[in-house]
């Protein structure tokens, strides 16, 4: 038995996937203690959209570190919090329109800035019901929790989770079937049964749930209900944004304006904890201290953060080169659903976020597994584990892609005449 067996609780997961010590990583590549290399499609569940040890973002944090600067400052002014502020304003909020836009700096994690969203939505709009989606995921704090689908964590809480109505996400009923019908009709008929809510959570990429990509018609048609019926429109960006989706916010191409966003993962772009929760000037009316925590604002991340917007965010040269990988990518991944089942498998998602649906959890957990015994760490997602879930580094290069791609296509291959010889 080793010490993560006799010591660590049984809550962990990702060491059952991938029962190797890891020692170093660099790009998209971890190594093992015993000097195994493993090419990355996880990428800290998202978190490391730059990739391990990015050497611009390492650089300005060492020399932070050396010029004794701030480590930890409660939300005390510091310059790191300016300089991240002026670049995030600068490069990120400014150019999309959102200039005057506000941001909380929230506990470090994402659902600390969920919970911040929808505390801030029940005390601007005096309601207390907010609307989730199924197969959403927003975190597992109390709050976040009650607006995620997931039954698996939902049930670990013990208590109800109330002042969250379910309605079902685009697809969930089938092709051709627009739920923002469905949610106009109920919130229109004073006797659905359905409180006026405070407002909407919805991911535009549910990363958790499956790799869901809702449709811009039916994110546009969502917003409209928000305006019509007087509810706050919050996009939580926490996984799907920071440029996974091929824009640094995953609702750019769509044209929605969302009020309230969370984001979190990739922010600090080197793996260090940090999180925002960013909403419309109007709607700060918080009064000081009446949301905080001991680690709001990271001024390490600060750091990281403000040198990954300046790297990266200048220009759209970033942009168009993630979008070219994404293309690459799921052109990679259609060619092997052709290969091997092109009416059991789907292509799933958006951007660098991309994966395949398998007809059930069996058949993708048994494609991971094989592809970790060929050197790529990879997950599934879903409500029954059933998608191969590609998170690969935005910084990942050709050759990387390739050969994920290619040990993808093996690991299905084997997949399938393993499932082939146990039916026959």
């Amino acid at each position: 038995m080793n010490i993560f067996q006799q010591t660590e609780s049984q809550v962990r997961t990702y060491s059952r996937s991938f029962p190797v010590t890891f020692n170093k990583a660099k790009g998209a590549v971890l190594t093992t203690d015993d000097g195994k290399e493993y090419v990355d499609f996880l990428a800290g569940a998202g978190t490391l959209n730059y990739g391990h040890n990015n050497d611009h973002l390492k650089q300005a944090l060492l020399d932070y570190i050396m010029a004794d600067g701030i480590t930890h400052g409660l939300d005390m002014q510091t310059v790191a919090k300016a300089e991240f502020l002026q670049t995030f304003h600068d490069l990120i909020l400014e150019p999309r329109g959102m200039g005057d836009f506000k941001v909380m700096f929230t506990g470090p994690t994402g659902t600390n800035a969920v919970e911040a969203a929808l505390k801030l939505a029940r005390k601007v709009k005096g309601r207390s019901n907010i609307i989730s989606f199924t197969n959403g995921f927003h975190g597992v704090t109390g709050g976040a929790l009650a607006a995620t689908g997931n039954q698996h964590h939902r049930g670990c809480m013990g208590t109800a989770l109330p002042d969250v109505t379910r309605m079902p996400f685009d697809g969930y009923l089938g092709e051709g079937v627009d739920t923002t019908e469905y949610l106009e009709q109920v919130l229109g008929d004073p006797s659905s049964g359905v409180d006026h809510p405070a407002a909407v959570i919805v991911e535009t990429i549910q990363g958790e749930g499956g790799l869901n990509a809702a449709s811009f018609e039916w994110l546009r048609n969502l917003e409209q209900v928000c305006r019509r019926h007087d509810m706050l429109l919050i996009v939580d960006d926490i996984q799907s944004g920071c440029g996974r989706s091929g824009r640094f916010f995953s609702f750019e191409e769509v044209g929605i304006e969302p009020d309230i966003i969370t984001l979190s993962k990739s922010l600090s772009g080197y793996g260090v904890p940090f999180a925002v929760t960013i909403f419309r000037p109007e709607l700060d009316i918080w009064s000081p201290g009446e949301h905080n925590g001991t680690f709001r604002g990271n001024n390490h991340a600060f750091v990281t953060a403000a040198t990954a917007f300046k790297t990266y965010w200048r220009d759209d040269q970033f942009q168009k080169e993630v979008q070219r990988k994404a293309k690459k990518l799921r052109d990679g991944l259609q060619g092997i659903i052709q290969r091997h089942g092109g009416k059991t498998l789907r292509l799933k998602g958006r951007g660098l976020m991309s994966g395949i649906e398998c007809p059930d959890g069996d058949l993708a957990r048994a494609v991971i597994k094989n592809a970790f015994a060929q050197g790529l760490v990879i997950e599934t997602s879903g409500a029954h584990d059933q998608v191969v879930k590609c998170l690969v580094p935005l910084v990942i290069t050709d050759e990387q892609i390739d050969f994920g791609l290619k040990v993808l296509d093996k690991a299905f291959a084997a997949a399938m005449e393993e499932r082939g010889r146990k039916a026959s």
